[in-house]
């Protein structure tokens, strides 16, 4: 019994500071890896930051492009009947947007959906008010009822998402 007893007092410490040992290795080893990822992030984000900048900047252009105010002054209508004339903004508001696809990978998903929003509800108002047309109708009356309808409107889709962008780069940056 002596025997039993002298063991476990030489033992038993030795176990109590093994576990001991192996606990502060391991939240060592925890905190380290928490470190290095911190860094290995902060690293990162410099790289990514301007990069998140450049798309949300793209954004905001191709928003303020797709305006119908500013789509109409860059597309001239000289020469194009009703027809063409939408056909002429809703494909270049598609190419504006498909040009600009890959930057939903640095926005969130809420912005992004506002930008997709704002570009289906202009290409919907455009459809709209080129249904009140006749395809061979002149395209300078159709630029003046967007114009006037779209002035009339009291916010515009790509108005508000942009407010938002804005308000988003403002949180995160």
């Amino acid at each position: 019994m002596d025997i039993v007893l002298d063991i476990l007092k030489y033992a038993l410490p030795s176990v109590f500071l093994l576990i001991l040992c192996y606990m502060m290795l391991s939240n060592f080893m925890e905190n380290e890896e928490k470190r290095r990822s911190y860094f290995l992030k902060k690293e990162t984000q410099k790289s990514a930051l301007p990069v998140r900048l450049q798309a949300y900047e793209r954004l905001s252009l191709f928003l303020e492009r797709i305006t119908p105010d500013r789509l109409l002054v860059r597309l001239h209508s000289q020469g194009l009947t009703a027809q063409q004339y939408q056909t002429l903004l809703t494909e270049t508001i598609r190419e504006e947007f498909e040009h600009n696809l890959s930057q939903q990978i640095y926005i969130s998903d809420e912005a992004w959906k506002l930008i997709v929003d704002s570009k289906s509800a202009t290409v919907g108002i455009i459809n709209n008010i080129s249904r009140e047309f006749k395809p061979k109708d002149d395209a300078m009356a159709l630029r003046k009822t967007i114009l006037n309808r779209t002035m009339e409107m009291e916010s515009f889709p790509t108005k508000k998402a942009l407010r938002y962008l804005k308000g988003e780069v403002k949180r995160d940056f």
